[in-house]
């Protein structure tokens, strides 16, 4: 199966369900610590995995995620070894990549590609690639096999909107609030932002950026989100817990309850 396929068939396996979808910061706070964290996951009910990259200078993400990032690369985290970790869980949900530009040139495109397929890795999310320099990326992640799952902006004008979702695979990752990544206390308007979203594109809906409750995360799929992505607060609990990785699986229980 290819990524897009193995994206397809987890969101297809829900049901009448919101995909739960947990973001893992590769090698935070060590390396087999986060494939711990990973597996938890898994266990614990997710259906697919974010799976970050950590990046000295990362755009999108708010201070949690900025902090374990910069933690995990004093660790030694590196590329390879955030591979190694997608290699393990891909055996037992889709993974999806997230990570900067940087890492992607770094490489070189079409190695970078290679190396995610060898992976079994699923899904591309580069975030600071904008629409109009991504077709050269998907097109290498389309020849390996590996869906380029490209982010929609509750600012994006509807004729962005039309060429955003025109150019997504396997799902599109739509961002639930303007700024960064991080725990918002209230809940937003998902249902007009899904909607909108909805409205431009035939792949799945996936809900993130502010999720950090499991009654968000019941709203976002209330709002009619087919996926809800759960990322600062999970990366929290493994930065304060003594057992991050028993803690983040008890957390994403509840997520998953939520959204039975």
């Amino acid at each position: 199966m290819s990524g897009a396929d193995r994206i397809e068939a987890a969101f297809a396996g829900c049901e009448r369900r919101a995909a739960l979808m947990p973001y893992l910061m590769g090698g935070f706070p060590d390396m087999p610590t986060s494939l711990a964290i990973g597996n938890g996951y898994v266990d614990a009910g997710a259906d697919l995995i974010e799976l970050g990259v950590p990046f000295s200078d990362p755009l999108a993400d708010g201070p949690v995620i900025q902090s374990a990032g910069t933690a995990a690369l004093d660790a030694g985290a590196s590329l390879d070894g955030v591979l190694a970790v997608a290699g393990e869980l891909s055996e037992r949900v889709p993974v999806v990549l997230m990570c900067y530009s940087n890492a992607v040139l770094a490489r070189g495109m079409e190695q970078f590609v290679k190396d995610l397929a060898e992976a079994g890795v699923s899904g591309l999310i580069v975030p600071d690639l904008p629409l109009e320099e991504a077709p050269d990326t998907a097109a290498s992640c389309a020849s390996a096999g590996v869906a380029f799952v490209p982010l929609a902006a509750p600012t994006s004008t509807d004729q962005r909107l039309a060429a955003i979702g025109s150019a997504a695979q396997g799902f599109l990752y739509t961002v639930a609030v303007a700024g960064t990544t991080g725990e918002r206390g209230e809940e937003s308007d998902y249902a007009e932002v899904v909607a909108r979203v909805r409205a431009h594109t035939s792949a799945p809906v996936a809900l993130g950026f502010g999720i950090s409750t499991p009654e968000q995360a019941s709203a976002a799929a209330d709002a009619g989100a087919d996926g809800v992505i759960i990322g600062s607060r999970l990366v929290r609990e493994a930065a304060e817990a003594d057992d991050p990785a028993g803690a983040c699986k008890s957390l994403v229980e509840q997520f998953a309850q939520a959204l039975r």
